[in-house]
């Protein structure tokens, strides 16, 4: 009975100190952040995290196609389709908006899915966080929406997910703009590779489009982060790959290489246009609430009615569209059906991400691309018999050059389409096709989709960090109060004041600068704006000096975590 009771007590006594031990720890790791090997263990629980949220996302969206359409097979999706009473493609997608637009009208403040763009903005201007209510709201949304017909991608929302799981992460252990910034690529990397079976292009997205860098100190915890995602994935899945090419592709080397410099050319433009076409949607949708007073939840379901009128006679356009891929993968589809299904698809996906229904373009941008490089590569073999090879070659590439043109990530992009379809041997194909696309449209367009949408938001990211840390200070934490032992002169502020030139507390350094260029001025006033007519309160004042030192810091500071 002594002997028990001394045990228990050790017992007790051990327990109490491994308690106070992990509490001493927690304290030690919020207060002073993680050591190098907490973080890669963290990287490593974030990246299992968002591999099974990636997971379970997918298999959502399976499981609500097939209560919805009763497909046995999601991958046959627009084969079942056509079986169906026209009325059920056309309701369901109408369905389908209305419960996201009741979610995004009540979990978002602007009823808008969130998807990549916010997720590049949250690394660059807020320290690795995005919005989780609203983010995981919007994951929701685009399951509702990706599993009731909608034709958008997949990869958006997931992204999105992991974003927002590296945040609460982020928040929980304090984590500095740095820290923050490498976990939500841990968490995209991890998504990116658990959703693709891509391990080595889910670590290179992270970094080429979401980080926007290569920094030697978040490569290591990135592939660990991606690496856990895919494992994640293939457990399930196994080691297949998305698309399966019956076919060897082979390619005519040196006489066939102009061609898809060409193929190349149209990819761009081909990318631009559906680009393009989903912002003319969005700002039409726009303009038609303004005119109807349409309410903003109602905006999904009227889209979704539009989308289930496309579909009655073309159910290709419906879901993902991995079938109809495949079919330009292989060669299964003829010259017209290429091209009449590649605009009908960029309408589709116009209608779906401009309704607001949510989603991502990644899968349909593969999709589009696929077929219009299908259709080149019917018209070239045609043309050229004796010196080209498969037209499923020009598939291959073409779906590359849109993706790559779509994303901005030409890199990334490679690699994901060689993961996606397991063959490697069309290298040069593929590279030449993805980098002349990619560099057309990155001149039609702000560099990207993504930084176009955040462009057309106010939010300047695509010409670097020097256009847009401006954008991260507020005057009033760099203006001089009226107490400061070298306060600007205070009669000459309430000079400045009358004649018009002064400055807000809550303005940026982006508004404020121009003012020095445009006066010459070496201070302005910094004033609190009274509500209604009333006049400006007086706070302190704003030195050229004090702004371009504040910018240089967050240079100099960028820059050396980009090289660290």
């Amino acid at each position: 009975m002594d002997v028990a009771e001394t045990v228990l007590g050790l017992l007790r006594e051990w327990l109490s100190s491994a308690l106070a031990a992990s509490q001493r720890g927690w304290r030690v790791l919020r207060e002073k952040g993680p050591t190098q090997l907490q973080f890669w263990l963290i990287a490593l629980l974030i990246g299992i995290a968002a591999g099974f949220a990636a997971l379970l996302f997918r298999k959502g969206i399976s499981w609500l196609q097939e209560t919805l359409y009763g497909v046995d097979d999601v991958r046959l999706m627009h084969s079942f389709a056509e079986s169906l009473p026209w009325y059920m493609i056309l309701l369901i997608p109408v369905a389908g908006g209305l419960v996201v637009g009741v979610i995004l009208h009540i979990f978002t403040p602007d009823g808008r899915a969130r998807s990549v763009a916010d997720v590049i903005e949250g690394a660059a201007l807020a320290d690795g966080r995005v919005e989780q209510k609203a983010g995981i709201a919007s994951a929701f949304a685009s399951l509702i929406t990706l599993g009731s017909g909608g034709s958008s991608g997949r990869e958006g929302p997931v992204v999105h997910l992991a974003a927002v799981i590296s945040s609460k992460v982020s928040d929980w252990i304090r984590a500095d703009g740095i820290t923050g910034r490498d976990l939500m690529g841990c968490a995209v990397a991890a998504a990116v590779s658990a959703s693709f079976n891509a391990p080595i292009a889910g670590a290179l997205f992270a970094l080429e489009v979401v980080l926007r860098h290569f920094a030697v100190h978040a490569f290591a915890p990135i592939v660990i982060a991606s690496v856990a995602g895919t494992v994640i994935n293939r457990l399930e899945f196994g080691g297949v790959t998305e698309y399966s090419l019956t076919t060897d592709s082979a390619l005519q080397f040196y006489a066939e290489l102009p061609a898809f410099l060409i193929l190349g050319l149209l990819c761009g433009l081909v990318a631009v246009a559906l680009m393009r076409a989903v912002f003319w949607a969005e700002d039409l949708g726009n303009l038609a609430q303004r005119l109807t007073g349409m309410p903003r939840w109602l905006r999904p379901a009227f889209a979704g009615l539009m989308l289930g009128g496309l579909a009655i006679p073309f159910p290709h356009i419906i879901g993902v569209g991995y079938e109809t891929t495949s079919a330009a993968l292989t060669g299964s589809l003829l010259l017209h059906e290429a091209i009449v299904f590649t605009i009908l698809k960029v309408l589709a996906v116009a209608i779906t991400l401009g309704g607001r229904m949510g989603g991502g373009i990644f899968s349909p941008s593969l999709m589009i691309g696929a077929m219009a490089g299908l259709a080149f590569g019917i018209v070239a073999t045609a043309i050229f018999p004796n010196q080209s090879g498969e037209g499923t070659l020009y598939a291959l590439a073409g779906m590359g050059a849109v993706a790559a043109a779509v994303l901005g990530a030409p890199i990334s992009t490679t690699l994901i389409v060689f993961e996606l379809t397991g063959d490697w041997q069309t290298g040069l194909a593929v590279m030449v096709a993805v980098s002349i696309s990619t560099a057309l449209a990155s001149r039609l367009v702000d560099r990207s989709f993504f930084l176009t949408q955040l462009e057309r938001r106010n939010i300047h990211l695509a010409a670097g960090p020097q256009a847009y840390l401006l954008a991260m200070f507020r005057v009033g934490l760099v203006m001089r109060p009226m107490d400061h032992e070298n306060a600007a002169p205070h009669e000459q502020l309430l000079t400045l004041i009358e004649q018009g030139i002064y400055t807000d507390t809550n303005a940026t350094l982006e508004r404020a600068l121009p003012i020095f260029e445009r006066t010459g001025l070496d201070f302005v006033p910094v004033v609190q704006l009274a509500p209604g007519d009333g006049p400006p309160a007086l706070e302190g004042a704003l030195f050229h000096v004090d702004a371009l030192k504040a910018y240089n810091s967050a240079l100099a500071a960028t820059a050396a975590e980009e090289h660290s």
